[in-house]
C-alpha cells in the first residue's frame, strides 16, 4: 500500500524557511510523494486547501492526505517521509523531546513575523506579515 501525498505549505518570503524548504526539496527528490505549495504566492488560497488563511500563515501546515498536521507534528511528517531523516521523526517523538520540541516552535512561531522577509509584489494582501 502505497502512501499518501505529503503537501508542505511554507512561507517563501521568509529566508530562513525558504533556505530550509529549499533543502528538504532537494532531499525529497522525485517520487517521494512530497509537494510544496508557497503561501506567500499571490495567487495561494487556502480554502481549497482546507486550511485557515490566518493559520497558515501563523505556523508551518502539511496535509497527509486530506489530514491536517501543524507545528512540530507537521515537521514530524515530513521527517518521516525524507530518507535520512526518519531517525528524527522516531526521536522528536519520544516523551520529554516532543514536547520541548513544542515549546522551541512556538516560541519561534512568536519571534518568526518579525524575522527579515523578502519583497515580493502583492495586491492581495496574503503575502504580508
Amino acid at each position: 500500500m502505497s502512501k499518501p501525498d505529503l503537501t508542505v505549505y511554507y512561507d517563501g518570503l521568509c529566508p530562513l524557511c525558504s533556505r530550509e524548504i529549499a533543502y528538504y526539496r532537494r532531499r525529497a527528490g522525485d517520487g517521494a510523494g512530497v509537494h510544496f505549495v508557497d503561501i506567500a504566492d499571490p495567487r495561494f488560497d487556502a480554502r481549497p486547501h482546507g486550511l485557515d488563511a490566518a493559520a497558515v500563515h501563523r505556523r508551518m501546515h502539511v496535509k497527509v492526505g486530506d489530514e491536517v498536521r501543524t507545528g512540530v507534528d507537521a515537521f514530524v511528517a515530513l521527517w518521516e517521509r525524507l530518507r535520512g531523516f526518519r531517525w528524527m521523526a522516531r526521536v522528536a517523538k519520544w516523551p520529554g523531546v516532543y514536547q520541548a520540541l513544542r515549546v522551541a516552535y512556538a516560541a519561534f512561531a512568536r519571534v518568526r513575523p518579525w524575522l527579515p522577509r523578502r519583497k515580493a509584489a502583492c495586491d492581495t494582501g496574503t503575502c504580508e506579515r
